[in-house]
């Protein structure tokens, strides 16, 4: 191992490998914390070199103090498995009987960040027999298996069976902390300059440009690492992925696409490819590819390990895509159908879950919801009643999360944060006392206080109680907020008290505000609450966020006002296919068809491909159908009928 800085993490590693190895040796190049100390607890021998910007020295280093015939290398973020210990010795047995002269390992990859990890495999080269011309050669990704093979032309390689790493130097926190990706750019750069036609070290580069966000430099680099290159060559199958993701992530399309097809034609067992090709297609409306791209992610075998396969691209992920697809084309039972098979593939994937959530429109009948939701999933743990407590909160559908948040909490350590979700879930429900006591729980200081204090004028405003505001509004205004938030709150006391002042205007963090707001005022039904606000409101504003408004006003059945506020958006914006749309919706919701289709039409010019527009459009000539139909006058359909058969 070499080391520098991770007694956080030596722990874990160290002891996952005690009783497994003989000897544990420790090469530290500059620890500042407790490393040394952590590493002689567990009997490692440690040994000190000055850290020179050159992975392979250091590793070299602790290569020439090994005794072992064989050799595992590990880094401190690593663990083995618990089966780790009997495996590596049995195959280390294994490979002395068979002249193996190394073992490729899988990997587990952890990535993501608190309360969001996922898994991806891979292979590594992590085993070997110890030999004094066996040496790690390059900067950084630091390799050794093509140096055996050119000492040794008939080295023999297998994958370990059953040995298992897993490693968690990926969590956005650990790498953060580490600040490894400008780190290793930095080095890997150097090497490139060095050792222009290195493939390897190409690929190497153009992930790691690709990891900073430099997409389009990313994509440069791995193109030019995958001409020429040996078709099996190990981490083609990755430089493919690392390619089409780079030019998607730049917005290059078209050419993601001849990536991902190129990739395809090397390896057409990879499902990522055909994954991330139905991405792309979603991205750019092409609908019926995409389709196509997903049922064949989800049609293939598990791929091999080291094509470094992203989790779910063969199940929930493809799955909750071809969700999307279906609600696209207005088809809920579709889409639920697919959220559904998404969230059995992996129970942990939240995005499946909040969309089946969605689609069931809990904040309209919570009792349906519930029954549903209770069908599909066994919320036995308080951690799952507090996720859907949470999901159905962010939906707005307060009084069920309530009920599940209650659940979540009930002898537990609540966070800060889900009191104050309680709290406003109980002022969507008009239990203003109630909410009050919990808001009241904090105090000056606490980092929410600002917040809880708003929520209490909240309480009193929806109320109506000048009295109890105007005190609020002096101390929330002395705590020093943010100018826009300080404008929003002088907006609500001045809309209470309807005092002629100036009208306010508000940045996008004042608007932001003000409609989350005004979205809570209209689930409790305080309409002349919203009328008020918007007074107060420089017109300026009003026309800018009309879209936004008339959006919240459709959502709450507030027709005449959200009709008001789209023909607005229409008159400062111009033409715009989702205000037609929305307009749609609102002629649609009074029955006036006619004028529906009208917008309906209007919006397909706009976006001709977006396939909701037509299916809008067909759903009102249906309605127009029928309503003539009830308007034959009686004896009249049968003639018809009977004329029709004649002709």
């Amino acid at each position: 191992m070499i080391v520098k800085n991770e007694e956080k993490n030596l722990r874990r590693c160290l002891g996952s490998a005690i009783g497994a190895v003989d000897e544990i040796i420790v090469v530290d190049t500059g620890s500042t914390d407790n490393t040394v100390r952590v590493a002689t607890e567990f009997g490692a021998q440690v040994y000190f070199f000055p850290w020179n910007g050159n992975f392979s020295d250091a590793r070299n280093a602790s290569l020439e103090r090994a005794t072992g015939e064989w050799i595992l290398v590990l880094d401190a973020d690593e663990e083995l498995t618990a089966e780790g210990r009997e495996v590596l010795r049995r195959v280390v047995q294994e490979g002395c009987a068979d002249g193996v002269e190394g073992y490729f390992v899988k990997i587990i990859n952890y990535l993501g960040e608190e309360g969001w990890v996922e898994t991806c495999p891979d292979l590594v080269f992590r085993l070997f027999k110890n030999r004094s011309d066996y040496r790690f050669r390059g900067a950084v990704h630091e390799q050794i298996a093509d140096v055996i093979l050119e000492k040794n032309p008939r080295a023999r390689y297998k994958v370990a069976e059953s040995l298992t790493i897993l490693h968690y130097g990926y969590l956005e926190e650990k790498v953060q902390e580490k600040d490894k990706k400008n780190r290793n750019l930095s080095i890997i750069r150097q090497e490139v300059e060095q050792n222009p036609k290195n493939r390897l070290l190409r690929y190497h580069y153009g992930v790691e440009l690709f990891r900073i966000g430099r997409h389009e430099e990313a994509a440069a680099e791995l193109l030019r690492a995958a001409e020429g290159a040996d078709p099996g060559a190990v981490y083609l199958p990755k430089l493919y992925r690392y390619l089409a993701l780079a030019y998607q992530a730049a917005g290059r399309y078209p050419e993601a696409l001849q990536a991902i097809q190129k990739g395809i034609d090397l390896f057409p067992d990879y499902a990522d490819l055909y994954y991330y090709g139905g991405l792309v297609c979603l991205q750019t409306k092409r609908y019926a590819r995409a389709y196509e791209l997903f049922n064949r992610a989800l049609s293939l075998p598990e791929p091999p390990v080291y094509y470094a396969p992203f989790a779910g691209t063969r199940g929930f992920r493809s799955y909750f895509h071809l969700g999307q697809l279906a609600e696209a084309f207005l088809n809920e039972e579709e889409a639920m159908r697919y959220y559904i098979l998404s969230l059995r593939d992996n129970p942990s994937f939240t995005p499946a879950l909040e969309s089946i959530a969605r689609l069931l429109r809990p904040q309209e009948d919570p009792a349906y919801a519930k029954r549903c939701l209770e069908t599909l999933c066994d919320f036995c743990t308080p951690e799952a009643n507090l996720l859907i407590g949470q999901i159905l909160f962010r939906l707005g559908a307060f009084r069920l999360a309530l009920e599940y948040l209650e659940k979540g909490t009930k002898g537990q350590q609540v966070k800060p944060e889900v009191l104050l979700w309680k709290a406003i879930c109980l002022m969507q429900q008009e239990r203003f006392l109630e909410a009050l006591r919990l808001l009241d729980g904090f105090g000056p200081g606490h980092r929410l206080y600002a917040l809880a204090q708003l929520n209490k004028l909240l309480c009193f405003w929806f109320q109506g109680n000048r009295r109890k505001v105007r005190p609020l509004v002096r101390e929330l205004l002395a705590l020093g907020l943010s100018s826009q938030t300080s404008a929003v709150i002088r907006i609500l006391d001045g809309s209470l008290h309807r005092r002629k002042g100036p009208p306010v205007f508000l940045e996008e963090e004042g608007m932001s505000l003000l409609l989350e707001i005004i979205m809570r005022a209209l689930d409790l039904g305080r309409h002349e609450r919203v009328e008020a606000l918007l007074e107060c409101l420089a017109e300026e504003c009003r026309r800018k966020c009309a879209r936004p408004l008339g959006r919240l006003f459709l959502r709450y059945g507030c027709l005449n006002h959200a009709e008001r506020y789209l023909a607005l958006d229409l008159e400062v914006s111009g033409e715009s296919a989702e205000t037609f749309f929305l307009l749609g919706e609102v002629k649609e919701a009074r029955g006036e068809y006619l004028e529906a289709q009208g917008f309906y039409r209007r919006a397909s010019l706009l976006e001709p491909g977006e396939p909701k527009h037509y299916i809008k459009l067909m759903r009102c000539y249906e309605n127009l159908r029928k309503g003539i139909l009830q308007s034959i006058p009686e004896g009249y359909l049968a003639a018809l009928d009977a004329q029709g058969n004649h002709g």
